[in-house]
């Protein structure tokens, strides 16, 4: 049984390393505080995956991959989800399912806390992604997995070019980087993404406000000043 849905919108950002989810989520928090509205922003890795700061070390201990976030000059070199065999696959199915556990009560505790804006920067999307999409048994196990969790009021995936986002968060390979982006494409048309084109920061930011603005038009107009309280000079 899913949680039980009150006035929150809830709307779930998820893309490529480097896509620019971080920067649009603070500017549609700062525009909604500007408008009155309360906004809550959940990180899916700290706030809802099971114990993350073991699972990265044991991927560091596992993988001896780098650790760190990359940006422009100072690259890091990842050994973690670009890792690839139908073993770590497996162990990554089991620890999704787990996640998916938590999320439903994480979700509902966000709802319960009454925000008019919940955002989550990253979903179980993200993960999905990360799986080999092109297996029929992956892509059920996937449908699967979309059944139990909470679905958000808007999923938005921010399309990137692979290169650029590599340019912005030097991470992993470009080749890795392409491959997740045909990856989580595929995935939009699993689960019902809603893809922001490649744009500008300001054209991804125009889509996105185009996308969530009507969901939240309760909460803007209760927020508008009535004509009662407009002085005229």
């Amino acid at each position: 049984m899913r949680p039980q849905r009150k006035n929150s919108i809830v709307v779930s950002f998820s893309g490529l390393d480097g896509a620019g989810k971080s920067t649009q989520i603070r500017n549609v928090c700062a525009s909604l505080s500007a408008k009155g509205c309360r906004t809550q922003v959940l990180a899916f890795w700290d706030n809802v995956v099971l114990l993350p700061g073991l699972r990265a070390g044991i991927a560091h201990a596992l993988f001896r991959g780098e650790q760190g976030i990359g940006g422009p000059g100072k690259p890091v070199r990842r050994r973690d989800k670009n890792v690839r065999h139908w073993a770590v696959d497996l162990a990554r199915a089991l620890l999704y399912f787990l996640d998916a556990v938590r999320l439903r009560k994480v979700f509902a505790q966000q709802l319960r806390a009454g925000a008019d804006l919940v955002i989550l920067d990253r979903y179980i999307y993200d993960q999905m992604a990360n799986l080999p999409l092109k297996n029929r048994v992956a892509r059920g196990y996937v449908r699967l997995l979309n059944t139990m969790v909470p679905q958000p009021d808007l999923a938005l995936l921010l399309d990137a070019d692979p290169a650029q986002a590599c340019a912005r968060k030097p991470e992993y390979p470009v080749e890795f980087m392409e491959e997740c982006r045909s990856s989580y494409l595929r995935l939009a048309e699993l689960v019902g993404m809603r893809v922001v084109p490649v744009g500008s920061l300001d054209e991804v930011g125009r889509t996105i406000e185009d996308l969530l603005w009507p969901r939240l038009a309760p909460c803007l107009s209760s927020k508008a000043p009535s004509l009662d309280a407009v002085t005229v000079a």
